[in-house]
């Protein structure tokens, strides 16, 4: 009996070391700032021009010209130069269609400096030996890279797989590059692990409704050292730093130029900031790793991370409350990432064949996970939680009581962007939370709806179009209708 396999295409992106002579890092960084400055020039091109006059070919007219008589601007190669110009038209792209903020001006000292290949075959990449590879880079020459994965190049490089392309990138470490990979592989097996319900906090990193939370082990915050992914040597120099570099920063007159001095303060302090984000990154691949190959449905709040680091300073007519415990919050959350945390979780389950979900977040750190009634005065404080209901009295950790409730409000067909893509409608009969928590309901069936989802969303789309598209406006009277109805991903 033969068996099919069905395939699908997987795009991925796999970071590399780059190992620069003095020479080719200076030619790298004029690259990058040549990239930096075509940025702000188109910038200022588009903002400028009226709105009839803005075209892709208007740009690309206008770019061929600035390298053609500006010096410096030509030593970025020419791909490269239409590489920023499919960026920037992208940026402006997702700001019309609610994705992003619209796309600004680049500071030299407040933007990752970058370089973009757009072309694959332009890379010839060959590998040395076991440890090294060697890459092309256009007007750099041949340049070592660290081998730490194997590549679809040589005789491994067909239609199906291959690398489509790269990114130049600099950090604390140096230069980097990131290659565009495509592959053909088998479609996962659907995951048949359970449900778990998962809630992201501060003093646990990761509260799962089956009480396996996830700790950061070795890095433990306390009071006296908040979690910064450092040592209490390395916090000790990090201070150090920042004391120095504030000293040097007020002694210096405004419009001077920086020192070298202050220079290598600001670096040193930004390579132990960047030592604390790879180790956080490491143990968030490490963790979403375990829940990928353990579970086959996780469920997490769709939580607005931008609007909950806001400052509460207030105006001055208005001034805000308690400002500085504000402050402490918005950093602690920001320090945890987890918007990046469900980014990688997402993909990690996608290629094991399970799938994640979003519920709505309002009520789940309030609302008893036992009886499911939200009841004042329940939360008695930040790690506990005991039920003011008279019926009930059930106590535990408040994140843990979080993270059922997360699970309850899926199981009760609540969930809002499943991972695949797919829409999931409400459904149009209610169930009662205790029932949904004594029996396992199943997730909803999208396909059943997909034609009432489809016309919803259309009629929507077009209301939008007709009020909002002539201004850009992205909240009218159509924001509301708008807002609420179900998306479809292809």
């Amino acid at each position: 009996m033969s068996t099919e396999c069905a395939w699908e295409k997987r795009q991925f992106g796999h970071r590399a070391r780059l190992a620069l002579t003095p020479a080719q890092v200076q030619l790298m960084d004029d690259q990058a700032h040549a990239a930096r400055t075509m940025w702000n020039c188109l910038h200022d091109w588009w903002t400028m021009l009226p709105k009839e006059r803005r075209s892709l070919a208007a740009a690309d007219v206008a770019i061929r010209q600035a390298r053609r008589e500006v010096d410096w601007l030509g030593v970025l190669p020419a791909q490269a130069a239409q590489a920023v110009l499919k960026t920037y038209f992208q940026a402006w792209r997702n700001c019309w269609e609610g994705r992003a903020d619209a796309p600004n001006f680049k500071a030299r000292f407040r933007s990752v400096m970058s370089v973009d290949v757009p072309q694959g075959r332009d890379l010839n990449i060959t590998r040395v030996h076991r440890r090294w590879g060697m890459v092309t880079i256009p007007k750099v020459g041949r340049v070592r890279f660290r081998w730490t994965k194997d590549l679809p190049v040589g005789k491994r490089a067909n239609a199906d797989n291959r690398i489509t392309g790269a990114r130049l990138v600099k950090d604390s470490l140096g230069w980097h590059i990131a290659f565009r990979v495509q592959t053909r592989e088998s479609k996962p097996v659907p995951h048949t692990g359970p449900e778990v319900g998962i809630d992201a906090g501060v003093t646990v990193p990761l509260a799962l409704s089956d009480g396996n939370h996830q700790m950061h082990e070795r890095w433990k915050s306390t009071k006296e050292k908040p979690n910064t992914w450092l040592t209490e040597k390395e916090q000790a120099k990090l201070l150090c730093l920042e004391q120095r570099a504030a000293q040097r920063k007020q002694h210096r007159k405004p419009g001077e130029r920086t020192s070298n001095r202050l220079r290598t303060t600001y670096d040193q302090i930004a390579g132990l900031r960047a030592r604390a984000k790879r180790r956080h990154l490491d143990w968030q691949h490490q963790t979403t790793t375990g829940l990928a190959w353990q579970y086959g449905t996780v469920v997490v709040e769709a939580l607005q991370v931008t609007n909950m680091v806001r400052s509460a300073r207030g105006t001055v007519d208005e001034p805000g409350k308690n400002v500085a415990q504000k402050r402490g919050l918005n950093r602690s959350i920001s320090q945890e990432a987890w918007g990046r945390t469900v980014d990688i979780l997402t993909y990690k389950l996608a290629q094991r064949g399970a799938t994640l979900h979003k519920v709505p977040a309002p009520g789940t750190s309030q609302r008893c996970s036992e009886c499911g009634l939200t009841t004042p005065g329940s939360r008695e404080s930040q790690a506990l939680f005991v039920c003011r209901n008279t019926g009930c009295g059930w106590s535990g950790n408040a994140d843990h009581n979080a993270a059922r409730n997360i699970l309850h409000l899926y199981r009760m067909g609540h969930a809002l962007i499943p991972a695949a893509g797919r829409a999931v409608v409400r459904r149009a009969k209610r169930v009662k939370p205790t029932a949904a928590r004594q029996v396992g309901i199943s997730r909803p069936q999208p396909e059943e709806h997909f034609n009432e989802v489809m016309r919803h969303r259309s009629a929507s789309a077009r209301r939008w179009r007709r009020c909002c598209w002539p201004t850009r406006r992205r909240s009218c009277c159509c924001s509301t209708s708008r807002a609420t109805t179900w998306t479809w991903r292809a």
